[in-house]
């Protein structure tokens, strides 16, 4: 049996298994019922890992064993499979997610809280800063600014950017705007985010900026801003800077609140 190892990698990141047990699987996926021998042989895994990785792929629901002797395995429908996979998925989620919620008030949160307040006195300005890695990470970063928060939120974006905040930030924005955030955004309004531009703007201040510059000011002391043009660069290597500077971030939110008098506002822009 041969299979592609480019299929195998999918596989891999789409059920969560390793090499040895993805390729046992489809051994035994291509025969029906097989023998840890058998299949030993046509995945070209050792004899030795064989039974361990057969018992491994029982446990997380994608073989079953036949009884009887020798010993059996039987491939599951692949449609059984994914319906068991994706139980399994929702049931550690909702465990892993019951366990963080009983963090919330035990002793180990405080002990973390207590270091993270007590150290940071220790650390010096200029080390209050870091390179992000993958958009999913810098809209994770951005999300936890706007929730924290205390007076104003300035976003300068490209046009595609204000679509994906719209998406990603919608939510914590509008609970920021509920607590009386001031939120002020700057993008190119096109014909293709005029209509996000119109929601955005039930819970923001949009101005048309002409900018593709991409950053984000919190209350005028930290900030994230985007060192690479989003329409070159895939969203697994974007990468953003955030920066914890009162100094550096108000400079900016100055110059920015100078120019944003001049940017048209929603309602005066003309889409053709």
């Amino acid at each position: 049996m041969i299979v592609k190892d480019e299929f195998l990698s999918r596989l891999r990141k789409i059920f969560g298994l390793n090499l040895y047990e993805v390729k046992v699987w489809t051994a035994l996926l291509s025969r029906g019922v097989s023998t840890a021998g058998e299949l030993s042989d046509i995945s070209d895994v050792p004899r030795s890992r064989t039974y361990d990785i057969l018992e491994s792929l029982e446990k997380k629901g994608f073989v079953v064993m036949k009884l009887g002797k020798p010993i059996k395995f039987i491939a599951l429908k692949p449609t059984e499979v994914v319906e068991r996979v994706k139980r399994n998925v929702i049931r550690d989620a909702q465990t892993k997610s019951k366990r963080l919620d009983e963090l919330k008030s035990s002793d180990v949160l405080k002990e973390l809280s207590t270091l993270h307040s007590t150290g940071i006195k220790y650390i010096e300005p200029t080390d209050l800063s870091g390179a992000i890695r993958g958009r999913h990470n810098i809209y994770n970063h951005l999300d936890m600014m706007i929730r924290n928060a205390k007076n104003n939120i300035t976003i300068v974006t490209s046009a595609e950017g204000l679509n994906r905040k719209f998406e990603s930030l919608k939510g914590s924005m509008e609970k920021a705007k509920k607590r009386g955030i001031s939120i002020k955004i700057a993008a190119p309004i096109t014909p293709k985010n005029y209509k996000i531009a119109k929601d955005f703007n039930k819970i923001a201040e949009i101005r048309n900026g002409k900018s593709r510059a991409r950053f984000v000011l919190a209350d005028g002391k930290e900030m994230m801003f985007m060192i690479l043009d989003d329409e070159d660069v895939h969203p697994n290597y974007d990468v953003g800077i955030w920066i914890n500077s009162p100094f550096f971030a108000n400079a900016l939110d100055q110059m920015f609140n100078s120019n944003w008098t001049s940017m048209k506002p929603l309602g005066k822009v003309k889409i053709r």
